[in-house]
């Protein structure tokens, strides 16, 4: 801050004055004088009048440029000095030297600190407390260290995306055609009159502009939104003594923050403890190996990477802007272009009808020029246009320009740009209401895609369960010990069982005043440890006293198991503690405790009882986790750092018990009713994954055990390619799975032609999900890695959520077919009414100014309406759509073709015989053709709301959208014929002729009716156009 000191007395006596006036102020104005206090400061301590109170001394101007900042010289009696100015709560410190500190990674810097232990009692933090965390304290850090928030790019304003849509080349060729006609039109009939022709295209042309401008900016605004909930990640931080979640924004300098594996590391900070940590730093350094974090070689941990392994606490040093990590976002913006397939496919049918269109209009083109030309065309007069040189320049160009209009409006009506809009519409209105449903879309694509899903392989907890684990069952030897009865537990066996599990945890135990007991960590660690302290009384703060924790071996979904090495305080002995899934840690044990706590030997009969104990358990849908112990020698461990496994004892069994969701079993069997297959792919034994899968209906009650759905990891793995690829499909159930064999059955299924959603909450999840079509990762148990692998996150983590994406991916798909189908009958119909009418009579019956009227219903209007369509229960009584399949089915060319031939047919027929048939002057029938052509578009719009289903008004109360569109696009009708003559080149019409054009146009939905009856073939329409079939014919 800089601090400008006058070289005259009074000035420094004005400062003495303010100082004083200072003590003064109120709290709340603090912030405001922040510059005078830093003035007054400087300046006092530069001439030494308070010497007492002097701070700047030589090895703080050191410190100072040391840190970059200034101090600045002056010839004249001004100097200017920059000071790094401490904040008064935390001397010691200040936020440029923590931002170096871990930036450089200098631990000879840390060790003057006074070590890790220094900086937290500079930042008045407790290293197993944490911060008091109340309002006072967190505001005092953010006010002297800032908030965990970046700088984010500006986002893109309206009007950017006015400026995208005027780089349309047909808007472009529209305008200057606008402005021609404008001109000439001034020129010829005045101001009053002439601006009509142009004035009228310019106010269509930005109608269409500012509507396609707001949707596009409407959408941009819904992904900034999903930005900030996905950016939004809880972390566990320790406040108060409490562990608590809390928003990753709300983290502050000095907060203590637990990390396990998985998490993203949410600041820049120090180790504080922990076990075998290892860190991703790839998105940082762009180096793939895992940095192992210590406390003495490398304690420094930065914002952005993950955790790889183990667990830790570290002490939170800088946030925000002073990361490299915010350094980085601030400068990154997401992009919300992203082009999922669907669109790219709309793209290429959108080219191709634009390249007829262009043909078309240009053909238009020459004909009329032509017609022009050789004296072919009449003015209102009945003279003849062209007359050769007697004609007027101005006249020939007015004339041309009004021609090149005509054509070019052909052209933007013949282009449907509505079709990639109808596209984000509807992704951007389902990617809405699926976040209402507990889903949050992070990748565009994932929603259509989803309505092509043929397979979903599922996990099994939290998922198809509830994940509220309570344990209901313990083992002691070979005797079941019921309800609260643990004092038959003998007292050697009790202590173990203390130490095995207040020891062996990621979760911990809070004794809050208020609520009583807290307890946190997985919902596996938390039904232990309630188990434990509640029913067998352990103290885990007394264990903890009593022990000293040498070494672990963090749970992984491998190993399935975690170990500790510990030293008891009292004796010195050493002691090894397993906990993990109890075949596993059975497989490691050579003897048992018995109930009166003897050791005993486990023979083969033995191991037998115990593994039916363990069958038994998990035929009842529990989960079985197993204790051991036993006590080593002091340099048994210290070779390789690995805990011994070997020689174990038995402790006991617990059975964890954790409820299927309500309605799980309705979601499967509606995934199922739909053709999709369900699998469960799940780390527990097969006994448990049996089980489960039958309450949820994955499996039937009656199924026999040996048709090959139900398999082990183990053994999947071994099967040869060939074996697993003809087994793949009758698999329903995969037990003690691990990542590899998830990802393995995923590019089976892959190979096999299936569409595959997956859904994952583990770090080692991430490869599955990303090889998946479809990756679905948790938003509660899924990991930061597994979240950013997958394309969505189900918020709620139930299976029933996965069910309702599904419903909505095939609806995204259905509604983009309904538009196509809309929007097609109309480009059909306009381009052959304009071409016949332009080749035989010279003249395009529709108007540039009605043209694109009817191209905003089609584009906008018409997107709007029937791309946000909400799921319907039809749509899971179809089979999957294949990915392969057209986007324009056979049904929908029955539809469009029969609309389309209809409309041609009446309006060509208006258009020769019109004025005679209803005895109506030419600019009347003209108005007519407008009229029943928009009202046959309006009719038609409620036909594409069902593809097959012959009753198109099923339902349509609940689309309020729809309605309002429908009514509006009506209102605006009117308006144009009878209030916008001279705007819109219309006449007025009689109650006679509205009832003309509305019978007419309503004659479309006893059309749409009676061609659903007429049965289309199940192969596709235009393979038979493809070169082999025509070569065959």
């Amino acid at each position: 801050m800089s601090a400008i000191v006058l070289g005259n007395l009074s000035c420094m006596e004005l400062l003495s004055d303010l100082h004083d006036s200072m003590i003064k102020v109120s709290v709340q104005n603090k912030k405001r004088w922040q510059l005078a206090f830093a003035t007054i400061y400087c300046s006092r301590a530069f001439l030494s009048r308070f010497k007492s109170r002097s701070r700047i001394t030589a090895s703080s101007l050191d410190q100072i440029s040391s840190n970059r900042r200034k101090i600045s010289p002056d010839t004249s009696s001004r100097i200017v000095i920059d000071v790094v100015q401490e904040h008064h709560l935390f001397s010691g410190v200040d936020q440029s030297s923590l931002t170096k500190l871990v930036k450089e990674k200098r631990v000879d810097r840390l060790a003057e600190f006074g070590g890790v232990e220094g900086i937290a009692s500079s930042l008045h933090t407790d290293q197993q407390c944490g911060i008091k965390g109340d309002p006072e304290d967190i505001e005092s850090r953010q006010e002297a260290f800032g908030r965990n928030t970046y700088r984010k790019p500006p986002t893109k304003s309206f009007f950017h995306f006015v400026w995208e849509a005027f780089k349309d080349p047909t808007i472009l060729i529209l305008l200057v055609c606008a402005a021609l006609s404008l001109g000439f039109g001034i020129k010829e009939h005045g101001p009053k009159e002439g601006w009509y022709d142009g004035g009228s295209i310019f106010v269509a042309v930005f109608l269409v502009i500012s509507v396609s401008a707001v949707s596009n900016f409407r959408q941009n605004r819904q992904f900034d939104k999903l930005a900030k909930v996905s950016n939004n990640i809880l972390v566990e931080a320790v406040r108060n003594g409490r562990r608590q979640q809390i928003s990753i924004f709300e983290i502050v300098v000095g907060d203590v923050v637990c990390l396990k594996i998985g998490d993203q590391v949410p600041a820049d900070g120090l180790f504080i403890d922990g076990h075998s940590l290892q860190v991703d730093e790839s998105s940082m350094t762009g180096e793939s190996d895992h940095v192992e974090i210590d406390l003495e070689k490398n304690p420094f941990l930065f914002s952005g990477t993950k955790v790889a392994d183990g667990y830790a606490k570290m002490l939170v040093t800088s946030v925000g802007m002073s990361t490299t990590w915010g350094e980085m976002m601030s400068t990154i913006s997401r992009d919300s272009d992203e082009q999922t397939p669907l669109q790219a496919r709309l793209n290429k049918l959108t080219s191709s009808i634009g390249k007829v269109g262009l043909a078309v209009a240009f053909l238009v083109l020459v004909v009329l020029l032509v017609r022009y030309f050789t004296g072919n065309t009449e003015d209102e007069n009945g003279n003849k246009e062209f007359n050769g040189s007697k004609t007027k320049v101005d006249d020939v160009i007015n004339a041309v320009v009004g021609i090149i209009a005509a054509a070019v409006t052909i052209v933007v009506v013949a282009i449907p740009e509505g079709l990639p809009l109808a596209v984000t519409l509807t992704l951007a209105y389902s990617m809405k209401r699926m976040m209402a449903d507990q889903a949050m879309v992070r990748k565009l694509s994932a929603c259509e895609t989803m309505g092509s899903a043929t397979t979903i392989c599922t996990d099994k907890t939290g998922t198809l369960t509830l994940n509220q684990m309570k344990v209901t069952n313990f083992w002691q030897g070979k005797e079941s010990i019921e309800g609260k009865n643990h004092s038959v537990i003998a007292s050697n066996v009790l202590e173990l069982l203390h130490q095995g599990v207040g020891l062996n945890t990621t979760g911990s135990v809070y004794k809050s005043g208020v609520s009583g007991l807290e307890f946190s960590g997985s919902p596996t660690e938390k039904a232990i440890l309630s188990w434990a302290v509640l029913e067998l009384d352990m103290d885990m703060e007394a264990v903890k006293r009593d022990c000293e924790i040498l070494h672990v071996e963090a749970f992984n979904s491998e190993k399935k198991r975690s170990g500790i090495l510990m030293k008891k305080v009292e004796d010195g002995t050493f002691h090894v503690h397993w906990k993990g899934a109890a075949e596993m840690i059975l497989a490691m044990c050579s003897h048992y405790y018995d109930l009166e706590g003897n050791m005993k030997a486990l023979n083969n009969c033995e191991r037998t009882k115990f593994d039916q104990i363990i069958q038994g358990m998990a035929a009842s849908s529990l989960r079985c986790i197993a204790f051991a112990h036993k006590q080593v020698s002091e340099g048994e461990n210290d070779e390789h750092k690995t805990i011994q496994e070997k020689g174990s004892t038995l402790l006991g069994l617990v059975g964890l018990k954790d409820p299927c969701r309500p309605g799980v079993k309705q979601a499967v069997q509606d995934c199922q009713y739909a053709g999709v297959n369900i699998k469960m792919i799940t780390g527990d034994n097969v006994f448990t994954a049996k089980a489960i899968a039958t309450e949820c209906g994955i499996l039937h009650p009656n199924q026999e055990a040996n048709d090959g759905s139900v398999v082990e990891g183990v053994e999947f793995r071994n099967y040869t390619e060939e074996e697993r690829m003809e087994k793949v499909d009758k698999i329903r159930v995969m037990a003690r799975s691990s990542p590899f064999d998830k990802l393995l059955m995923v590019q089976c299924l892959k190979k096999k032609g299936h569409v595959v959603a997956v859904t994952g909450d583990g770090t080692n999840d991430a490869p599955a999900l990303k090889e998946a079509d479809i990756g679905l990762s948790m938003g509660i148990q899924g990991t930061e890695v597994a979240k950013e692998s997958s394309d969505i996150v189900i918020l709620d983590d139930n299976f029933a959520s996965v069910a309702t994406v599904l419903r909505w991916g095939r609806c995204v798909y259905n509604n983009i077919q309904k538009f196509i189908q809309f929007q097609l009958t109309v480009n059909v119909a306009a381009l052959v009414i304009n071409f016949v009418a332009a080749v035989s009579a010279g003249e395009v019956p529709l108007t540039a100014v009605q043209l694109l009227w009817v191209n905003l219903i089609m584009d906008t209007l018409g997107a709007l309406a029937l791309a946000t369509e909400k799921p319907t229960k039809e749509l899971m009584e179809k089979r999957p759509v294949g990915r392969t399949e057209p986007l324009i089915s056979n049904v929908m060319w029955r539809n469009l073709l029969a609309q389309a031939l209809y409309q041609i047919a009446v309006l060509l027929i208006l258009q020769f015989k019109g004025e005679s048939i209803l005895g109506v002057s030419e600019k009347v029938n003209d108005t007519l053709i407008f009229n029943t052509f928009v009202l046959c578009q309006v009719f038609n719009e409620f036909n594409a709301r069902k593809l097959e289903k012959k009753n198109v008004f099923e339902g349509i109360h609940r689309n309020k959208l729809f309605l309002g569109i429908i009514v509006v696009t009506v209102v605006l009708q009117v308006v144009m014929v009878e209030f916008l003559k001279k705007f819109a080149d219309t006449e007025r019409l009689n109650w006679g002729q509205w009832g003309v054009c509305i019978g007419v146009a309503a004659a479309s939905w006893p059309i749409g009716w009676v061609v659903k009856f007429i049965p289309v073939p199940e192969r596709p329409f235009t393979s038979y156009l493809s070169l082999k079939n025509l070569r065959g014919l």
